[in-house]
């Protein structure tokens, strides 16, 4: 285990994929973040070279299952999203999301604020820019966004969001794209939780009326030439912010 600023929060997180690629814990502890994964003593060395000290103890009894402990469920205003292992409340419109190898369950800041966002909006298309687990698309379909399009270049996250569609009944079309480079449909809406130089890079990128995005410290704006600002959501020392198209 190694606790991290959360200013290197994506540097300690690089450095525990590279280690740990079966999988990691992270928690915000006292405003940093702390790292936990299971490996042998040569993997714990290396991440101390990396990272600075770090902390080990012996393997519990049950470790294989631990991991479920981290992934809690999260409740955004009618949307109840959380894993396959935890009950949905009875009054809730469920998003049930398994993350498989890729990001995002629902419990993380960045997304709750975008999912708080989103159900504010007027239904309409939409398109979720680096759909890791689809949690976002699997969301704004059962809103009632359509057509749904999810987008990433990972192919795992690719596979977790078809499997979630597939699970929750809910029609998301999932497309491998390189969002720097690649055409991206247009849209009413368009989401993107992600690192804050793709959020900027998106800016003339993205053909939709609005925009939210996130992925970044609250101390951070990014900068959208051609967009407005119309509202900013802080939560544990991340943010969100809604966008709209500047038109001439």
């Amino acid at each position: 285990m190694v606790r991290v600023p959360l200013a290197r929060a994506e540097e300690g997180r690089a450095a525990m994929i590279a280690l740990f690629p079966a999988g990691f814990e992270e928690h915000e502890v006292a405003g940093e973040l702390e790292l936990a994964g299971y490996g042998s003593a040569e993997a714990a060395e290396r991440l101390a070279r990396l990272l600075g000290a770090v902390a080990s103890a012996p393997v519990e009894p049950g470790w294989e299952d631990r991991w479920k402990e981290f992934h809690r469920p999260a409740r955004v205003g009618p949307l109840w999203v959380g894993p396959p292992w935890e009950r949905p409340d009875d009054d809730a419109v469920a998003v049930v999301i398994d993350p498989g190898r890729a990001f995002g369950t629902g419990a993380h800041p960045t997304t709750r604020l975008c999912l708080e966002v989103l159900v504010e909006l007027e239904p309409g298309s939409l398109l979720d820019v680096g759909c890791g687990s689809g949690v976002l698309a699997v969301a704004g379909s059962k809103l009632g966004f359509s057509p749904v399009v999810a987008v990433d270049l990972d192919e795992a996250a690719l596979e977790a969001t078809r499997e979630n569609a597939a699970a929750n009944r809910v029609a998301v079309t999932v497309e491998l794209s390189e969002v720097l480079s690649d055409p991206l449909p247009g849209v009413d809406v368009a989401v993107a939780n992600i690192a804050l130089p793709i959020v900027e890079a998106l800016a003339t990128r993205v053909d939709a009326s609005i925009l939210i995005v996130s992925g970044y410290l609250a101390g951070e704006r990014p900068r959208m030439h051609g967009w407005r600002a119309v509202d900013r959501r802080e939560a544990d020392g991340w943010a969100a912010d809604l966008l709209e198209r500047l038109y001439d």
